[in-house]
């Protein structure tokens, strides 16, 4: 049975998630992303950031826990953790900037093997403005793309070159979809995991560029 789109959303931030060490702070961009904060893996302290002017961002609320003051940059309640802060937007840019952001995650309409990407505009469609993208992209120590492997129209959004305007220019170091985890490398994009439930071919139909295959082949996507 094909995956639902909740449960690729929910695959994606689960193996994103796993990438999270302890002591990281972690900025969760709008959309998919923000779902990595409920699969944080016990043992590991992390410090979620929301670029309205939030540190310590909890998981998404209960009925009950709703705080209508709460809310992450794409204007969802969310909880708060002990210890957790709040000031300016220009402060949060300022932590962005200044590099102390461990590990970001986005989403993406495109990405190319150059590690470009597009994720916030559609020529000829209304725009909502690029949000923290392009500061997150530049600030960030590492970039990690969540997004689903292709199109509704089954057509590839892993491209040899982005065709839609660009958030950054060879920002992005990992993409994980449903299918797959695949890192950016100087030489191409190196397959790293696969998902049970797929095969290389399937990938490589869905993606432009030819993957590079690491020796003795790619691992299984773990904690599927």
């Amino acid at each position: 049975m094909p995956l639902t789109d909740e449960q690729k959303r929910e695959r994606i931030a689960r193996r994103i998630a796993q990438e999270l060490r302890d002591g990281f702070y972690v900025n969760l961009g709008i959309g998919m992303p923000t779902q990595v904060a409920n699969y944080v893996p016990k043992g590991i302290e992390v410090v979620l950031q929301s670029e309205n002017g939030m540190l310590g961002v909890g998981p998404y609320p209960l009925e009950s826990e709703i705080d209508a003051d709460l809310i992450n940059a794409g204007k969802e309640t969310v909880t708060e953790l002990p210890g957790s802060s709040y000031f300016s937007s220009a402060d949060s840019f300022g932590m962005i900037r200044g590099g102390h952001v461990d590990l970001t995650v986005l989403g993406a309409l495109q990405v190319d093997e150059k590690g470009n990407l597009a994720n916030w505009a559609i020529p000829g469609k209304m725009l909502k403005g690029m949000g923290g993208a392009m500061d997150l992209v530049a600030g960030a120590k590492r970039v990690y793309i969540a997004m689903e492997h292709a199109t509704r129209e089954n057509q590839p959004k892993i491209l040899k070159k982005c065709t839609l305007p660009l958030t950054g220019v060879e920002v992005v170091d990992h993409i994980v979809t449903e299918l797959a985890l695949i890192d950016v490398t100087p030489e191409g994009l190196l397959l790293r995991e696969l998902a049970p439930d797929t095969t290389l071919e399937q990938v490589q139909s869905l993606t432009e560029p030819k993957l590079l295959i690491p020796q003795g082949g790619p691992r299984a996507m773990p904690g599927l």
